[in-house]
């Protein structure tokens, strides 16, 4: 039977108050066709209506509505359960995304689960299986003695719970069926066989689908192009025919935001790293350089979103990552590509020039495991028990994608972002950092507004960590911060103890100076300002 056809009728059989899940990385293998056409049968016809959904990682951007956006309708979306969210403010309308304005009015049930459990859920469900059961995430705000996960008022089931085993405690996602699922891959035959020869990523497409078919659901993907049936070798198909139930093609499907099509990122060509443009001066690249020299060589380094992403950037700047170089350095995210070098912005999760992509299920499974010895990690909130926060602050919502999982498992922990926000603006001249508008925001606060991590618990396990930005250095101890490296030119008293909400536990003896070089743009002998926000 011919499984091929248009996104309305894929759509059509969704009852109301059925479940949906769906893949997506940001823009990355992200089905916007079908998210569009069940989006514009509701705003249609009303139906279907009262949906919970299930998207282990955010999907979509803020350019424009796309991924999350299209299902983000009062009727039509009753309940979200996801690993992240995409909160950045569109630059052309000025607004965030749509799904941001309905959990900030509490007009859905709103959670958030770390990534690493979202992708181990399929699992369990596949399986069918009680749940899933895992230490991590313990004393987090996924625990239920710190909200369980919950983002909205309306979020009144426990959709995570508390539990001991064996005298130690964990915690539990029961186990609760998907009836449809919509997924993305690059080719298709009529019989419904999946390839993703032309993918950066796999994630959690093929968790999905057995997910889905071992409780009766339906499997909906979405692809590129379709070929006739026994074109491709049998080790090519990652996703068998008899597992799908429909197909739609469209041919003009972007691979991400701002990249209609690129093979260096799925390994069919290799890019120079020299064509990479420079990253401008700013607040952000000195924390990313100053990052950097935390890299060691042949230890598997995994890098989050932010400045953090900057890091490879900036060492392939610097000339660390050319020719044999390069091997030397292994990078990853938590989104399973693995060698080249990570990409930041709107094309991060990905690697240009990988050497492997690893299923999202068992990228976790490596992350978990403590296979990423070290990680380089954003942080938006410190606060003076050692906790950070990047699931929840302010105005933004964007949940913890693979943050805990990373964070709890990795040996070596390096925090990265400015000292303040909201209009920060940082001057360099000649080797020295000055603050010529100091944010609005203090980051280093009395108490964080959501705890993701408790580092100083992580450390006093025998995790080190650092909290880098680009005035000043802390290492993390049990007791608290300590004060370790200031930048040239930087006052500590007025630009860094009195830029707190409270006083670190300790200022070294003898505080070194970060290094000169940071403060410096090369392409300019004059002073450069950089923005920071």
């Amino acid at each position: 039977m011919n499984k091929i056809v248009d996104a309305a009728t894929a759509v059509a059989s969704i009852q109301d108050g059925s479940s949906v899940g769906c893949v997506g990385v940001i823009g990355w293998v992200t089905p916007d066709t079908l998210l569009k056409a069940l989006g514009d049968k509701f705003r249609n016809t009303g139906s279907p209506k009262n949906l919970t959904f299930y998207f282990p990682v955010g999907t979509g951007d803020a350019q424009g509505i796309k991924g999350m956006d299209h299902v983000a309708q009062e009727g039509l979306m009753k309940r979200m359960v996801s690993g992240s969210y995409i909160n950045p403010v569109d630059p052309k309308t000025g607004k965030r995304p749509e799904l941001m304005r309905l959990i900030r009015e509490n007009r859905i049930e709103a959670y958030s689960w770390p990534i690493g459990a979202t992708m181990h859920w399929l699992r369990e469900i596949a399986r069918r299986s009680p749940g899933y059961m895992t230490e991590i995430g313990i004393g987090t705000y996924i625990d239920p003695d710190n909200g369980g996960g919950r983002f909205t008022e309306r979020a009144h089931d426990d959709l995570v719970r508390k539990i001991e085993f064996d005298g130690k405690p964990y915690l539990f996602y029961p186990a609760w069926k998907l009836d449809t699922v919509f997924i993305y891959a690059s080719t298709s035959d009529e019989f419904g066989n999946l390839s993703f020869e032309n993918e950066a990523l796999v994630s959690s497409n093929i968790a999905l689908v057995l997910a889905a078919k071992a409780h009766g659901g339906r499997v909906v993907a979405q692809v590129r192009r379709a070929v006739p049936h026994g074109q491709r070798a049998a080790s090519e198909v990652r996703i068998p025919g008899m597992f799908v139930d429909a197909v739609v093609v469209d041919p003009k499907m972007m691979m991400t935001t701002d990249v209609e099509f690129d093979p260096a990122y799925f390994g069919g060509e290799r890019r120079a790293l020299s064509q990479l443009p420079p990253i401008p001066s700013s607040a952000d690249k000195v924390v990313a350089s100053r990052a950097a020299k935390e890299v060691r060589k042949r230890e598997l380094s995994i890098f989050g979103f932010g400045a953090a992403a900057d890091v490879p950037l900036v060492m392939a700047e610097q000339g660390l990552l050319h020719g044999d170089e390069l091997k030397d350095y292994w990078f990853t995210t938590e989104h399973g590509s693995y060698g080249g070098i990570v990409m930041s912005g709107w094309q991060f999760s990905a690697n240009l020039n990988p050497d492997a992509i690893l299923d999202g299920v068992y990228q976790f499974d490596a992350i978990d495991g403590g296979l990423c010895n070290f990680a380089a990690l954003a942080f938006a909130q410190f606060d003076q028990r050692g906790r950070v926060n990047v699931s929840k602050f302010g105005a933004a919502n964007p949940g913890a994608g693979g943050f805990i999982d990373i964070a709890q498992s990795a040996k070596r922990l390096v925090f990265t972002g400015t000292f303040t926000t909201g209009g920060l603006d940082v001057g360099f001249d000649g080797g020295k950092l000055s603050i010529v508008k100091e944010g609005k925001v203090r980051k280093f606060a009395k108490q964080v507004e959501h705890i993701t991590y408790a580092v100083t618990d992580g450390v006093k396990r025998g995790q080190t960590a650092l909290v880098i930005t680009e005035r000043a250095v802390f290492e993390v101890a049990p007791e608290g911060l300590v004060l370790t490296e200031v930048a040239p030119g930087i006052d500590v008293r007025r630009d860094v103890l009195e830029q707190m909400e409270f006083a670190p536990w300790k200022v070294a003896d003898e505080l070194k100076l970060m290094d000169a070089s940071f403060f410096v743009d090369p392409g300019q002998t004059s002073a450069v300002r950089g923005q920071a926000g």
